[in-house]
């Protein structure tokens, strides 16, 4: 059973069909939305090769890859961060004991109420004043680590929640401790469930980056907006190679996602199918 089919039902005959209409009418709005911009961009000259010509140099490209990288960099870290703290923050929610529930749930609720642009603030401007005074880099990725953590742990626990009641009973019956029901058992099936909505927030935690402007960190956003300032004939290209560039990294993470949904499915199928045979 794969992931998404775990919490949704599956639509029938009719459901399909609106899935189908839907669809095909979103293509074409997007398709004369596309023609629409194109149509523009020739009529304004956005087309024209002289516009393009300084992104096929290598100083403009190495310029840009380093912000690319810069950018990658900063997404991967605030990730080491997010997750395991959305593992703890998850499993001290769903904790019996209130002296770890409560702190959990104040934590979990702050980091998703307050805006992640106000918690960098705080770290650019507040926290020096204390003595605590970070690196621009880790002005932008601890921000982004904690808020997408606390999003992340409500992830890890509608998970954990869906599954059903039995398979910590089963935990309990072969004896196993709470502790190692929950991490051996419960836990990695809960994974599996919600990798969607991880993929979801992962996205989103690579868009984050951009926020780097406020600390004026050198992600590949802020690095490109610099050069526009110094070529502004360019602007509209510069944005629309770095808007590509979002969708081939976003894009290749989703597929990196949904490959590893079908592996584990595969392997869930191969497990069921020696259970039978046995």
């Amino acid at each position: 059973m794969s992931s998404g089919a775990a919490i949704f039902d599956a639509p029938g005959p009719r459901g399909k069909n609106v899935m189908r209409a839907v669809t095909v009418v979103s293509l074409i709005i997007i398709a004369g939305a596309v023609y629409m911009a194109y149509r523009q961009f020739d009529i304004n000259g956005q087309l024209q090769w002289r516009r393009w010509q300084q992104f096929t140099q290598w100083p403009i490209q190495r310029f840009m890859l380093r912000a690319l990288w810069h950018t990658l960099v900063a997404a991967a870290l605030a990730a080491v961060i997010a997750l395991p703290l959305g593992v703890i923050l998850a499993a001290g929610r769903l904790s019996k004991n209130f002296l770890i529930r409560w702190p959990s749930v104040a934590v979990i609720e702050f980091f998703r109420a307050v805006p992640l642009l106000l918690i960098i603030y705080i770290f650019f401007f507040a926290l020096p004043t204390y003595g605590i005074n970070p690196s621009l880099f880790w002005k932008l990725v601890i921000p982004i680590g904690l808020c997408e953590g606390a999003v992340m742990a409500e992830v890890f626990r509608a998970g954990i929640l869906a599954l059903p009641h039995g398979q910590a009973e089963a935990g309990a019956a072969i004896g196993l401790t709470e502790r190692q029901t929950f991490f051996r058992i419960v836990f990695p099936q809960a994974v599996r469930m919600v990798v969607p909505s991880l993929v979801a927030q992962i996205v989103i935690l690579l868009k984050d980056t951009t926020l780097g402007y406020a600390v004026s960190y050198s992600e590949l956003q802020n690095s490109v907006q610099l050069l526009t300032n110094i070529r502004p004939e360019s602007l509209v290209q510069a944005y629309l190679i770095v808007s590509v560039i979002y969708v081939l990294i976003n894009g290749t993470i989703s597929g990196a996602a949904r490959l590893l949904d079908r592996r584990w499915s595969a392997g869930s199928r191969r497990g069921r199918n020696l259970s039978n045979i046995a």
